[in-house]
């Protein structure tokens, strides 16, 4: 297969692979709704959960995306410095989006800033967003495929704490976001939080970590003790599945972070609502490929 022809083929795998995503919820996310729903005491929530797994099962019987809101078009990306087309990926992803959004079909979400026009394909300026993270000598690609919605993911928010806010401000800050628009944002959620020393890193590192599969902790002890508290403390406020009370108001919490200047505790917070429609990929140099988040699946 010449270079050529590894372009079509990744294009058309990853255009399957995009319209599936927007059809078909994670594994791990569909093992954590049905864990909620089994332990849920509120009979309006349970109510709810089954529309919720309903929703799932139409969406696969039609065809169709599982929410109208296919969100904007994101990739998170660790490629190896071999992959063969390292240099092609971001083009191949904005041709793979405008087939996806024909197929699929996807809603058209992309509109140019200032100018104000829906460009009808969910492409245009930086769209779709590509968050590249490079992995010495490695010739394979992981991609995260992640249609971030515009009443969850979108309205996230960072700031940066004084350092005698410590952790205890990063716990008020993520309880103050939840309070005001988590009731919005389709729970049960799932909550990234990035810890670091800007807003800007600490907001890219709170969407990475709605990439981690729902159950994993993070490598480090105290963050994810961290991880277990806030979730505790998180699902005490009885928000409940679409916000209409019941026993959890999340999914779980992960966090990222990163060493940070001694003066300032940047922090982010970016939720994934409960269709949080991720899906990972891997692609090998040959264009073969395995799906990573969804056992079984054909695209």
């Amino acid at each position: 297969m010449n270079k050529k022809q590894k372009i079509q083929a990744l294009t058309d795998i990853m255009s399957r692979f995009t319209a599936y995503v927007g059809k078909h919820l994670p594994d791990d996310v569909m093992q954590k709704l049905t864990e909620l729903r089994k332990r849920e005491k509120v009979p309006i929530a349970r109510t709810i959960y089954d529309a919720m797994f309903q929703n799932q099962k139409l969406a696969d019987k039609l065809n169709r995306p599982c929410c109208q809101d296919t969100g904007a078009i994101q990739f998170f990306v660790a490629a190896g410095s071999r992959f063969p087309l390292l240099g092609e990926l971001r083009q191949i992803f904005t041709d793979a989006v405008k087939i996806a959004t024909v197929k699929a079909p996807l809603r058209h979400n992309a509109v140019e800033t200032f100018v104000e026009k829906n460009t009808g394909n969910n492409t245009g300026t930086r769209l779709p967003w590509v968050d590249w993270e490079i992995v010495a000598r490695e010739a394979t690609a992981t991609i995260n495929v992640y249609m971030a919605g515009g009443g969850c993911t979108l309205p996230g928010t960072a700031k940066v704490l004084m350092p005698g806010e410590g952790y205890e401000g990063v716990v008020k800050f993520i309880f103050d976001a939840m309070t005001s628009y988590g009731v919005n944002a389709c729970p049960p959620l799932l909550i990234g939080a990035g810890i670091a020393t800007s807003v800007e890193t600490a907001a890219l590192l709170s969407k990475r970590a709605l990439m981690r599969p729902i159950g994993s902790s993070s490598a480090n002890p105290q963050a994810a003790e961290m991880e277990r508290l806030l979730e505790r403390g998180l699902n005490e406020l009885g928000i409940g599945p679409q916000g209409l009370t019941g026993s959890s108001s999340v999914m779980g919490v992960h966090i990222e972070s990163s060493a940070r200047h001694p003066s300032a505790i940047g922090v982010g917070l970016s939720v994934g609502c409960w269709a949080h429609r991720r899906g990972t990929i891997l692609v090998k140099g040959d264009m073969s490929y395995k799906i990573l988040t969804h056992k079984g699946a054909k695209i």
